[in-house]
């Protein structure tokens, strides 16, 4: 027999390896939709009650980065994950220089409408978390629901599709579920308009490449991206007229964003233009992939349960920079609308990535003949949370910038940026959506 001995660690040594999050709310909560199904929980989060549309998550970790990602505005997400909050949450402030932008995080707070989860963590530890996720949702006034099979209510979406729903909390949850006209649909609302920037902002203004963004809900690790590469960013809102300042920049850039493209037509008009006269380097990200293929003539249209997740396969079709013809990615994406595969593609384009799931288009591209240079993706290589398999389209998107700019340095361009022309604030202290 071995003798089996137990080792004591000295009182001064030990301490507690997690933090409990406190009593959690004795409120009861129901997940209403409007196709029937009620599901019943308890409440962890604001004590109010909310309408949205909802829509699940299969990724395993960053629910942080999910929950502040701009284009989840207006919407009830659900993660099919069983336990979330186990690393609690942290501070969300960060400096503002050539490495960061301001926030830690995807935005300056929660950017969905309420939060579903089979099992909150009644206990989080990370050497980052200043709070727990029951916490932060009461104190953003964000509703949150413990306790619901999410595997029965994402079977449900992914079998009839994204449905609207009434998240309601205390003395609402014992109510008879709304009436189908009562439910609010928020892709009928600008909720780009509601999420860009109003007003134009810089970021490492002494960096060596010029990159104008439109911002339709930009994630920040999007614009951490940019400027981590040397690049001196000028976000821009959503509508802003870039033709009229277009010379100023090396490269434009078009962000995510949240809701319906067939929103943002202002912005197809001004972009349609930019691409027939404008020969610089342009690359859109989620929306803006959406509002390049509108400009270019293909049709948008709304995915049945969209795809939210952090491990969808994409197989590119074309070679461009990093990316080779054959390869399949595993990407993060978050996105209810895609781009229409049509046959024959417009003219001076062709389908760059597919997704190898359900074939949806992931990617076009302009073609070689075309003598344009800009490229549009359905997922985001920033990920935040995510692989980072596709990361490097950042890189070939600047040095393509960088070639045109050496390719044409004899040409003459403006190069003074005046911000103070087309201010109208300084933010305070953070670049993204608040």
């Amino acid at each position: 027999m071995f003798a089996r001995s137990i080792i004591r660690v000295p009182t001064i040594l030990s301490r507690g390896f997690a933090t409990h999050t406190g009593p959690l709310s004795a409120l009861p909560a129901t997940l209403h939709l409007k196709t029937g199904q009620s599901f019943h929980g308890r409440s962890f989060g604001a004590p109010r009650s909310i309408f949205g549309e909802t829509v699940f998550s299969t990724s395993i970790t960053s629910y942080t980065e999910s929950m502040t990602d701009p284009s989840y505005r207006g919407q009830i997400l659900v993660f099919t994950t069983p336990l979330i909050g186990n690393y609690g949450i942290p501070s969300n402030i960060a400096p503002v220089n050539s490495q960061d932008v301001g926030v830690v995080l995807e935005s300056q707070g929660i950017q969905c409408s309420a939060i579903v989860v089979a099992d909150v963590a009644e206990k989080f530890s990370h050497h980052s978390a200043v709070e727990s996720l029951a916490s932060w949702c009461r104190r953003s006034n964000i509703p949150a629901i413990t306790g619901v099979d999410t595997r029965a209510v994402t079977r449900l979406l992914r079998d009839q599709g994204t449905t609207l729903g009434r998240l309601a909390v205390g003395a609402d949850a014992s109510a008879p579920a709304p009436a189908s006209e009562q439910y609010w649909d928020p892709t009928i609302e600008n909720l780009v308009d509601q999420v860009s920037t109003k007003y134009p902002y810089q970021l490492n203004p002494t960096g060596d490449i010029k990159i104008a963004v439109l911002d339709f809900g930009a994630k920040a690790n999007i614009l951490r991206s940019l400027v981590r590469r040397n690049a001196a960013v000028t976000v821009l809102p959503w509508n802003y007229d870039f033709n009229s300042i277009r010379n100023k920049f090396d490269g434009l850039f078009l962000t995510n964003g949240p809701g319906n493209p067939g929103q943002c037509m202002e912005a197809v008009s001004i972009l349609r233009k930019t691409l027939q006269e404008w020969d610089k380097p342009v690359f859109g990200i989620c929306m803006g992939h959406q509002i390049i293929g509108m400009a270019a003539g293909l049709e948008a249209y709304r995915m049945t349960f969209g795809n939210r997740g952090h491990n969808q396969p994409v197989l590119a079709l074309a070679s461009a920079g990093s990316i080779k013809a054959g390869r399949v990615y595993v990407t993060s994406q978050n996105h209810q609308y895609a781009l229409k595969l049509s046959e024959p593609f417009p003219q001076g384009w062709e389908p760059f990535f597919i997704n190898c799931n359900d074939s949806s288009v992931e990617g076009i591209k302009s073609t070689p003949e075309s003598g344009k240079r800009v490229w549009g993706v359905q997922f985001h290589p920033e990920s935040a949370g995510g692989p980072l398999d596709t990361i490097e389209m950042f890189t070939d998107f600047l040095d393509e910038c960088r070639v045109y700019k050496a390719e044409n340095i004899q040409a003459p361009m403006d190069t003074t940026i005046d911000a103070a022309s087309f201010m109208v604030e300084q933010p305070a202290r953070v670049a993204v959506a608040a």
